[in-house]
């Protein structure tokens, strides 16, 4: 389960139902940065039965202290690296893919746009979006995924529906 930009409770007081449950369920949950309260890392630390996350530009005092920068781990023989800024979109394949040799897939944020392209190089690039600031897009997301035997497969962008 891949999630970035959750921003709580700067941005909503809570995380969406839906995505609580993805996270309950999840094998791995990658959280690519932007948190905004460390309260919120202790609630995926306690439900998550294996955390990979980082920390973004929103994240500072105990949260750049919990969180590295780059998380890297080796999951059902994929390699994943995890960041939350990566530049401007144009270029961002080739320069991704000069950055994280060593990685299959590379889970980025900080955009709020959901992201799926492959680098030239093989490198695979998602950006989950963000569940609570959609910004200029239709609505919120975040993305689950099957990791099995060094293949990335069942990959679906989930809509957040919009609170009322």
């Amino acid at each position: 389960m891949l999630t970035s930009d959750t921003h709580v409770p700067k941005r909503s007081r809570d995380l969406p139902h839906s995505l609580w449950t993805a996270i309950s369920g999840a094998d791995v949950v990658v959280h690519a940065g932007d948190w905004v309260d460390a309260a919120l890392l202790d609630q995926f630390e306690a439900r998550s039965r294996r955390l990979l996350a980082v920390y973004g530009n929103n994240d500072h005092g105990t949260l750049r202290e919990r969180l590295p920068e780059i998380a890297r781990a080796e999951i059902e023989g994929i390699r994943f690296a995890v960041v939350h800024e990566t530049g401007d979109a144009e270029g961002r394949e080739l320069r991704c893919a000069a950055r994280f040799p060593d990685a299959d897939v590379l889970v980025f944020g900080h955009s709020h746009i959901p992201w799926d392209t492959t680098a030239p190089s093989g490198l695979r690039l998602l950006n989950p979006g963000s569940p609570t600031d959609r910004r200029r897009q239709p609505h919120g997301t975040y993305v689950t995924a099957v990791a099995d035997d060094g293949q990335l497969r069942d990959v679906t962008f989930h809509v957040v529906p919009p609170r009322s």
